[in-house]
């Protein structure tokens, strides 16, 4: 080869080099998150296909659901999940930089965050729900500073509450003395229906969560031009780990938020529901898939400070009539085979809708609430107007209020958050319809 065109096939391999190197990196920027069509493509996992099957949106936003699917064409196959994952050291607070406390522990419950606010806010029917119940990534973060400028840290609820047994060999819950950071507020987060329902695809929210090439945690979807999206930013799961990365003081030992997860439809974008009506072997085929395919995901989030809860596989109202104890252990056994044999045992109960066992769970332990201790839920968890708690004097079990940083609390509730954030700062005024009015 001459001289000059051995050069000129240098210079040009250097620069195809340069350019792959970019279109890499660029996966992994912030923003509005990268697209993968005719990209580089280094956070693995691709995939998921139709989203036709299933109905209900199972959540606050939908009432309650019967949407069975167990349809091959939801889902799909993910790709980069048999890397190894980056060991996680989270940051260890010296002994003589703790103290006990004893007094209130807050806890905030979030749904999935709107990642493309235009998709959301586009006026069709789902649009009031998306509004009334989550937050944008804009709002979300500006939350998450606020919190942390104002010396929360988030804790473990598994370790606010414990059960002891007394001199009898009754059982019993009582509250934990913690050990936190000399001036910090502990905090419980909570986020959920973290199952990526397929009524949510095409309404600008992430689709699936996935595991990089680096290991971590990503979320898979699409952005409003039908791009493949994978992100850290725009989906509150990975948003959490970033923000933990950035600011490891902001967690004691490490501790992220409790998932709390429906069935329906599987998790975290994976399909893993069964069908009261049966599954043909090709479909029960393919859901063995998905529970093969979410597992690593699932670990990953065990050894990165995540836990998990349990919201009832169908969302259903535990305060209604129309199911008993009967329809209840139904839909419970249902949750065990669907997700509680994935992710682990639970103590951690959340009430869909925040409906209370047998109407009142505070001042009568009713057939249902008996039911649900003796799977071994000990703290349920409802919706309310501030962090409540209490124990209960006839069983062994704890029952709390949370509060929901959402569109109808950002309009509506301000002065009742301005512990946490304001809302005034918060809001999204860019995307957020103005048709719904505020109050500041």
């Amino acid at each position: 080869m001459k001289r000059g065109a051995f050069f000129r096939f240098l210079a040009v391999t250097l620069i195809l080099s340069l350019t792959l190197s970019l279109l890499l990196t660029s996966c992994k920027k912030y923003g509005r998150g990268a697209s993968l069509n005719g990209g580089g493509q280094t956070a693995g996992g691709t995939t998921a296909g139709d989203t036709s099957a299933g109905g209900g949106t199972g959540d606050e936003t939908g009432g309650e659901t019967g949407g069975e699917t167990g349809d091959e064409s939801a889902g799909g196959e993910s790709g980069g999940q048999t890397n190894s994952s980056p060991e996680y050291q989270p940051y260890v607070w010296p002994e003589d930089q703790l103290v006990n406390y004893n007094g209130l522990v807050e806890h905030l419950f979030f749904h999935q965050i709107i990642a493309y606010p235009e998709l959301a806010f586009d006026g069709d029917a789902q649009e009031k729900g998306f509004d009334d119940w989550m937050v944008t990534v804009s709002e979300f973060n500006k939350i998450m500073e606020s919190l942390y400028e104002k010396g929360y840290i988030l804790v473990d609820m598994n370790d606010v509450w414990v059960e002891k047994t007394d001199e009898n060999g009754v059982a019993y819950m009582a509250k934990n003395t913690l050990r936190i950071p000399q001036g910090k507020k502990p905090l419980i987060i909570s986020i959920d229906d973290t199952c990526y329902y397929q009524s949510y695809m095409g309404n600008g929210f992430m689709e699936k969560l996935v595991l990089g090439d680096d290991g971590e945690i990503w979320a898979w979807g699409h952005d409003p031009q039908g791009n493949e999206v994978l992100t850290q930013e725009l989906d509150i799961i990975p948003a959490i780990d970033t923000f933990v990365k950035k600011h490891p003081d902001f967690s004691l030992n490490g501790v992220k938020a409790c998932l709390s997860l429906t069935g329906y439809e599987g998790i975290f974008g994976y399909r893993t529901n069964t069908d009261s009506h049966g599954l043909t072997p090709e479909q029960e085929a393919y859901r063995q898939s998905e529970i093969e395919a979410v597992k690593p995901i699932v670990e990953q989030l065990k050894k990165t400070g995540w836990y998990f809860g349990c919201h009832t596989w169908g969302h259903i109202r535990l305060d209604s009539s129309r199911y008993g104890v009967t329809g209840v252990a139904a839909d419970m056994q249902r949750w065990q085979s669907d997700v509680g044999d994935i992710v682990g045992p639970t103590k951690l109960l959340f009430y869909p809708h925040g409906g209370r066992p047998d109407g009142d769970d505070w001042h009568k332990t009713g057939e249902v609430f008996k039911y649900l201790h003796s799977l071994g839920y000990r703290i349920f968890a409802s919706v309310g107007t501030q962090s409540f708690s209490y124990i209960k004097k006839d069983i062994s079990a704890v029952i709390c209020d949370r509060l929901h940083p959402d569109g109808t609390t950002l309009r509506h509730l301000r002065e009742q958050y301005l512990q946490f954030y304001d809302a005034k700062d918060v809001f999204d005024y860019e995307w957020r319809p103005e048709k719904y009015g505020m109050d500041f």
